[in-house]
Order: C-alpha cells, then structure tokens, then sequence
C-alpha cells in the first residue's frame, strides 16, 4: 500500500486503508486488509463491517484516552482495587470504598479523606480510586501535599500563581497525598486552603492524612485556616477511618519467604 501526504491524497481514487488514514483512523488503517479479509472470510453485512471497523477505532481511541489521562495524572505507581488486601487492617470501612469506585462522587463535586497510621494502604486506596477515575474518563491529578505547595510558592514567587493554581482547580478529581506529614507556614497554609476553597461544590478532592482534624492545627500556620479547610472538607468529603498497623513489614517478611 503506497503511502500518500494528505494534501496529495484523492478520495476518488484512494484505497480504504488510505482513505482511513487520511481520516487520523490509524488503528483501523493499520488492520483494514485483516478486517476485509476477515470480514469476506465470514460474509459480513455491510452493517457488521462497519460496525467491528468503528468498534475497533473506538477502542483504540478509548485506550490512548486512558494512558494520557494516567500520563497526567502523575501518579507514582499504578495501584488497582483488586490489589488491595482488605484482610490486613483491623478495621477497614470495606462497602464504603468498593461504593467509592462506582466513581459517582464525582459527579456530585465530592470527595474522601482517608485517616490512618503510615502503612495501612491510604494512598494504595486513593490511587485506585483515581485510576479507576481514569478508567471512567474522569481528568484526574495526583500530588502530595509538600509538592503542590512548593509548586505554588515557586509560581507565586515567578508570578504564574494563577496558572498553576488553575492547574489544581481543573482535574475533576484532585487527589493530594500525605496531608499532615509536615507542617505548613503561613504562606503554605494559605496557598493550601486556596486549592481547596476553589475546588469547594466545583470538582471532586481526595486527601490521605495521619492526623485527625482536632490536629490539623498542627499541620498548617494558625487554627483559623485549618478551621477553614475543615469545614469545606467536612461539608462533602466523607472520612474513611483505616486502623492497623503498617502492611509495609509484612509486606517485606512475605517477600522474604
């Protein structure tokens, strides 16, 4: 099959595979001589040609949608809900999270803080959740809480805060990791609640925190902003308890079985 430009390209006396790819369908372009050939082979209608032809156009495009929306998404590793074992924490609200998966919180604007101890799978649980946001076609951004602020100050300080802000704002699901592991300053604590006064009724926000919110005032400058953060929090994030101790030796004492 001869390769033509598209400027150079006749539709009147192109072949299929041309004409496909003249029209970006390059996955159905590459297989257009296996789909005529398969489609002959079991007497295809037109109708069942064209549909396994779109079909498979469509896939593919569903595929590349998924692995630039985890491309983006930055998450550190892929983790999958499958892959979490609910049998090790003592206490793990099970039905509560497989309900967070069906993805509709999404669409209501609201969100989970997961609470525990270091180990006991909170950011396991909130990536699964944000790839299989992925998965459902959601925009989706993943960061600890350190990066987004160092990220914000620096843009601050290069006066592109209201570009990199919008960067926070705009993912319908903004997943912000390891709330609480270090303290905040004022500037940090002000830039914090920022992100989540915009995001507030208008996108979906996942937290993962060791401390309670009766301790947040540790975490960020003065009991007023973490007051204020709370309490959008609070309006429409449900919290996920998870009581155990760290899967991570266990983890490691498995492996060296």
């Amino acid at each position: 099959m001869r390769k033509k430009t598209k400027t150079r390209l006749n539709p009147e006396t192109a072949d299929l595979g041309e004409l496909l790819g003249y029209l970006g369908l390059r996955i159905t372009a590459a297989g257009a001589d296996g789909l005529i050939s398969e489609s002959l082979k079991n007497n295809w209608s037109h109708l069942k040609f064209l549909e396994t032809l779109v079909s498979r156009e469509a896939a593919g495009k569903r595929e590349r949608s998924i692995a630039a929306c985890v491309a983006q998404a930055g998450f550190p590793a892929i983790k999958t809900i499958d892959a979490f074992d609910f049998a090790f924490p003592k206490e793990v609200p099970r039905d509560q999270i497989l309900a967070a998966m069906a993805l509709r919180f999404i669409e209501a604007n609201e969100g989970f803080v997961f609470l525990g101890e270091p180990g006991t799978g909170k950011t396991h649980l909130a990536i699964s959740i944000g790839y299989g946001a992925c998965l459902g076609g959601y925009s989706v951004r993943y960061t600890t809480a350190i990066d987004m602020i160092n990220d914000l100050q620096a843009a601050q300080a290069g006066h592109q805060l209201r570009k990199t802000m919008g960067a926070y704002k705009r993912p319908e699901l903004l997943i912000i990791d390891e709330v609480g592991y270090l303290p905040f300053d004022d500037k940090g604590s002000n830039l914090f609640f920022q992100v989540i006064s915009a995001r507030y009724e208008t996108g979906s926000t996942i937290l993962t925190t060791n401390q309670p919110f009766s301790k947040w005032g540790e975490t960020f400058a003065n009991n007023a902003v973490a007051a204020a953060i709370v309490d959008r929090l609070s309006h429409h994030n449900e919290l996920i308890r998870i009581i155990g101790d760290s899967y991570r030796p266990f983890k490691h004492k498995q492996s060296r079985k």
